[in-house]
């Protein structure tokens, strides 16, 4: 399991991270930050600038804590939340769900991936349990997370969607 939760995390980790690079600087075949925000206020993620940069640092952020297994749960819920806040918009806009059709297919799958490591944690072959102690907070919340952590990366991805959805839905409707 632990192998399995480490590929996931790196798996994750890789395309968060060329996601936040294509976002910010123009890596892998990306726009960069100046034409990235013409794109974002199109889609109604004004100001542009500023939601491309909160995006890319937010992905930044989860791909560093995925990778290295740190602070598991809050880089699941960067990830989570940014992904399904990118998913509800591309589904917005479009009106489709499936990636094909420009829908949030894709985005929505990559959100539901990093919540499932809020539910188990990144596993031993991580940064989070070389430096938990039993019965630690460390432990409880990152290491071995309660149920009660995974909900709250759960609920707190698909609260980061209701203001950036309702913004988006105002931009579309003419």
């Amino acid at each position: 399991m632990d192998t399995g939760l480490l590929l996931l995390r790196l798996i994750l980790a890789l395309i968060l991270f060329t996601h936040a690079t294509q976002k910010l600087a123009g890596w892998f075949g990306g726009n960069g930050l100046s034409r990235q925000a013409e794109i974002f206020a199109s889609l109604g993620l004004r100001p542009g600038r500023v939601m491309v940069l909160a995006a890319g640092v937010s992905e930044l952020l989860a791909a560093i804590g995925l990778l290295l297994g740190l602070l598991t749960p809050l880089a699941a819920l960067l990830a989570a939340g940014t992904m399904a806040v990118a998913g509800a918009t591309m589904q917005l806009n479009s009106g489709k769900f499936w990636n094909i059709a420009g829908g949030g297919e894709y985005p929505y799958v990559l959100a539901a991936a990093a919540a499932v490591l809020g539910f188990t944690g990144a596993g031993a072959l991580s940064l989070d349990a070389l430096l938990a102690e039993p019965g630690s907070v460390l432990e409880t919340v990152f290491y071995q997370p309660a149920l009660w952590v995974g909900a709250a990366v759960l609920l707190g991805a698909v609260l980061a969607v209701i203001p950036f959805a309702s913004v988006v839905k105002k931009s579309s409707t003419p």
